[in-house]
């Protein structure tokens, strides 16, 4: 970066501080991951600079020789790898990839069922604020109190509310999807079965996790987290879908252009395309077995320490820490306090949570980038180590239902993370660890 450290020091500065926070901390984030020097090539090269509007062979700008090439590369590359018939790999990312479906397959106001946002679902499947439940009916579905998919709810909400699309897949879901208990639900009252996946596509991607591919219509899945992409998305269509609607694939080329986007970013499909090259790689389906027996070892390290995770535990790369046995709302505590000592990890609503999004109950924690840096279980046993150190640390310290109290305590609590000690021991040890395991791209 020579020529932008001269020409834009204070880019250059903030590029070489966030270098310096990923070498130094540890990303315990799921939906994060690290992606190869490679990729990282490809999202900077010239192919940034070029409008592709259209698709291969039927564009709107000249000079797309080369854009096709790419573009067609790719989506055969989506292709063999899902063993699907068809591939969009032009979604900018994952939210507006289902507005394209939803728009393809619906008019405005059917209805769609997904699992409720609270309960780990995402925005784009219903949610109340989101754009999707203003356009179409959202019938939410919901977690059980033992953290699983409550699917007696599921098909009885699907045959009493007949909706034209299911949705399978969320944002904090620790056990593996039922797909063809889903699927039975769906083909009953006839609705279209859309697995989203962007969670789990790399494991899916490895074999360390069961494809939706036999018994959805439509799969769509991010190109980052366990995928270890770009910041990208894709909708494939799988044979069922085709039996169901041989239409689909045109249907969903449309609803993406001219219906919601426009130029396609070609870096971004060059890097999605390096990156579904590495994960065809035997060397990708070994980091999918150790990013979950990395998340196993994890939660069964947590438990003998005494926390409580939603399901009991993981069945892939994810672990929600239900806190709420320590206090309602103290999710943000754990947020920003492991912040401090250079773990990163979010805030979290748990199944059946009695406080606000804004102060969870829970955390949200996964594997897949401490794995891409080559972290094994006895740093899996240490992370947990450190997170109780930090649990017992703050044991003391409860969100008060009163407002004025809860702003008084955040605000002493976060005064005390840059004045105690404590928290400066513990940074050191994470940096230290960190040291001995690099970021690819980096």
């Amino acid at each position: 970066m020579q020529k932008l450290q001269n020409s834009d020091p204070e880019i250059y500065e903030i590029l070489k501080a966030e270098e310096d926070r990923q070498l130094k901390g540890m990303t315990l984030i799921p939906s994060e991951n690290h992606t190869s020097k490679e990729v990282l090539e490809a999202l900077t090269s010239v192919l940034s600079d070029k409008y592709a509007e259209g698709y291969p062979g039927k564009r709107y700008y000249a000079g797309n020789e080369y854009a096709d090439k790419l573009e067609t590369l790719v989506q055969d590359r989506a292709k063999r790898l899902f063993g699907v018939p068809y591939a969009n790999v032009q979604p900018y990312s994952g939210s507006p990839a289902n507005l394209v479906i939803f728009s393809a397959l619906l008019e405005v106001g059917d209805k769609i069922m997904g699992l409720n946002l609270l309960d780990g679902g995402h925005l784009t499947h219903g949610w109340k604020f989101s754009m999707t439940s203003k356009f179409w009916q959202s019938v939410p579905y919901h977690m059980t109190s033992e953290g699983a998919i409550d699917m007696e709810e599921v098909r009885r909400l699907a045959r009493e509310e007949k909706p034209k699309i299911i949705i399978c897949g969320g944002t904090a879901i620790p056990r593996a999807i039922p797909f063809k208990e889903f699927a039975e639900i769906a083909d009953e009252v006839g609705a279209y079965l859309l697995a989203d996946v962007s969670h789990i596509a790399g494991l899916i991607a490895g074999g360390a996790h069961e494809s939706p591919v036999p018994y959805a219509h439509l799969v769509m899945t991010t190109t980052h987290k366990t995928l270890r992409g770009p910041r990208g998305a894709m909708i494939m269509v799988t044979d069922k879908g085709l039996a169901k609607d041989e239409e689909l694939p045109e249907k969903i080329d449309k609803a993406l252009i001219p219906g919601l986007q426009g130029g396609p970013h070609l870096n971004t499909i060059a890097g999605i395309g390096v990156a579904l090259s590495e994960d065809a790689k035997p060397e990708f389906k070994e980091y999918a077995s150790r990013v979950v027996a990395n998340a196993k070892t994890l939660a069964d390290e947590l438990k003998e320490k005494g926390f409580e995770l939603v399901s009991g535990g993981t069945d892939n790369h994810l672990i929600l820490i239900d806190l709420t046995n320590t206090g309602v709302g103290r999710g943000a505590f754990f947020h920003e306090g492991l912040e401090r000592i250079g773990i990163y990890t979010n805030k979290n609503t748990v199944p059946g949570d009695l406080s606000s999004p804004f102060y969870p109950s829970g955390l949200r924690i996964g594997t897949p980038a401490v794995t891409t840096r080559g972290m094994g279980e006895a740093e899996m046993k240490q992370i947990a180590e450190w997170i109780y150190r930090f649990a017992s640390h703050i044991k003391d310290i409860k969100l008060p239902e009163d407002k004025a109290e809860r702003k008084q305590v955040i605000k002493d609590f976060r005064v005390s993370l840059k004045s105690d000690g404590f928290y400066d021991e513990l940074r050191a040890e994470v940096e230290s660890m960190c040291e001995k395991f690099r970021v690819p791209g980096v």
